[in-house]
């Protein structure tokens, strides 16, 4: 279904450059509204969120409710500065507002790395997952054979065809999920069940570690059913939780191409806006139909998904740090039936082509209009065209070699490390984003040196957090990490990295000369 919706689309759209990365004044919103939605939940989120569901319970869904907030501000305070600035990339409008390229192009190499690092990487590995947890194939075959997938719809399609897959994906996403998650919290006993008993797991003595202390590493945390938390709780504190994840939100739903792209692609500003709060309202979703089916499965395999006896989780998942990242699959294996199992696998199918190729077209759609076309300024269309083809085939060739990097690099919670390199890197671009929009006193000096000091206390925290390998709960061995890092919490860093980047830029751009006028009316 999938693949006949995305070739009529490219049969009905014409080859001009614009129409083929914006296909602007064509898409309707509710097609605009499920993109948004498809382009953001991947694989990652059916491995991630329900494995960390299944490790801590509905803490998690904070981030996916946050985002209800940070779309509507992507449509009323964002999206009409963008199209009234008539650009197509977020590195683009920068130029505009602060004149000057090397703010540009360094945006669009740090997307590049971010899409290939984190987004690319993390969907194939957690898909891979699945699929081989699944269907038992080959871990790296099932690899290039999703890319191979999904990078032959971005090059055969362009946007609109990405955007009309979308549409048909979440179709498939939403009901394959909608009859997992009424089959798993059914088979506990109701929702009821499900939060009562997620407390009162018992896990077979031999798939149990045992800490320092001599308490289960499998135990479940007391604040399960809490939304928000301590702020000095070890996982999802509070202050992290409504500071630091709004600025990671902010950042993803009003400067990251993969979605603003999407939103620029609506007939005008109030189909945007309308776009914007349907996709809010999808956000709803999973908390439903991943974070509790996700609590659901560890009631339901304690001893597999709870497991937190070293040897064992090895044997199970291959990670001694536990297993909750094959919750989403082991509900799949063991409680569908064999036909609906089938449709699950192509609702992961659906949910991961979605995800690249949003990346995969948003991607070529940077590299060729702020990076070849300053190489080749006299560039026809027809070259850009192929550029922009090519270069979706050298992220693939990337993509596969990363990923045995982020296989070695994984921990027990894949979502959990997604968001943490985002807070190392996302935001200082915030920052400067939300200073353009709001402070017209910003020059380009300010916003250069602002970014530049945010990367490279980001670039430390990253690299420190990365160099020590956190021992598993059942080694009893002590955290090898220094305080400044085991304490502070990636999402409260991510606070004061946006703050070290205001501040760089507002007292560099006071010491410079102001921006001219025409600038800042951008």
């Amino acid at each position: 279904m999938v693949l006949a919706v995305g070739a009529w689309v490219r049969k009905k759209n014409s080859s001009d450059f614009i129409i083929f990365f914006m296909c602007l004044f064509s898409v309707f919103p509710f097609q605009v509204g499920a993109s948004l939605f498809a382009s953001n939940i991947g694989s990652g989120h059916f491995i991630g969120l329900t494995g960390s569901g299944a490790s801590s319970g509905i803490g998690i869904a904070g981030f996916e409710l946050n985002a209800m907030y940070a779309v509507l501000i992507l449509g009323w305070f964002f999206v009409p500065v963008y199209m009234a600035s008539g650009v197509y990339t977020m590195p683009e409008y920068l130029r505009k507002r602060f004149g000057g390229q090397r703010i540009r192009i360094y945006l669009s190499v740090l997307a590049l790395l971010l899409y290939v690092f984190t987004k690319i990487s993390a969907d194939l590995y957690a898909g891979a997952i699945f699929i081989n947890q699944s269907i038992k194939l080959d871990l790296y075959g099932s690899v290039v054979a999703l890319l191979a997938i999904a990078a032959l719809f971005t090059i055969a399609g362009g946007l609109s065809a990405v955007i009309w897959t979308d549409f048909a994906q979440t179709i498939l996403m939403l009901i394959g999920t909608l009859v997992l998650a009424i089959i798993s919290i059914s088979k506990v006993g109701g929702f009821s069940q499900v939060m009562q008993n997620f407390g009162e797991i018992i896990v077979n003595d031999s798939y149990v570690g045992y800490g320092s202390n001599n308490e289960s590493c499998s135990a479940v945390p007391d604040n399960y059913m809490h939304l928000l938390r301590s702020p000095s709780d070890p996982e999802l504190p509070a202050t992290g939780m409504i500071f630091g994840l709004t600025i990671n939100a902010i950042w993803y739903w009003c400067s990251d191409q993969v979605i603003v792209q999407r939103a620029l692609s609506a007939k005008d500003l109030s189909h945007a806006k309308g776009s914007c709060i349907l996709a809010g309202y999808l956000k709803l979703l999973p908390l439903f139909l991943l974070v509790i089916p996700g609590m659901a499965a560890r009631i339901l395999f304690p001893n597999e998904v709870g497991c937190s006896n070293p040897k064992m989780c090895k044997e199970i998942c291959g990670s001694e740090l536990g297993c909750t990242n094959i919750a989403y699959p082991k509900l799949v294996l063991e409680l569908m039936p064999a036909g609906a199992r089938g449709l699950m696998i192509s609702t992961m199918l659906a949910a991961l082509m979605s995800s690249l190729t949003s990346i995969f077209n948003s991607s070529s759609t940077i590299f060729t209009m702020d990076i070849w076309r300053r190489i080749r300024k006299q560039a026809s269309e027809t070259e850009l065209l192929i550029v922009g083809r090519l270069f979706v085939l050298l992220l693939v060739i990337i993509s596969v070699v990363w990923v045995p990097i982020v296989q070695a690099a994984q921990n027990s919670q894949l979502f959990h490390y997604i968001q943490s390199v985002t807070s190392f890197l996302a935001p200082p671009v915030c920052a400067v984003y939300i200073l353009a929009i709001t402070f017209e006193r910003v020059n380009e000096q300010g916003a250069f040196w602002g970014l530049m000091a945010g990367l490279v206390v980001g670039m430390i925290r990253f690299i420190w957090e990365f160099s020590y390998k956190v021992p598993s709960c059942a080694s009893r061995l002590p955290d090898p990490r220094p305080a400044i890092i085991s304490k502070v919490h990636y999402l409260n860093f991510g606070i004061i990295l946006f703050i070290i980047s205001c501040t760089v830029t507002v007292v560099v751009s006071y010491a410079t000369q102001p921006i001219s006028t025409r600038h800042v009316s951008c």
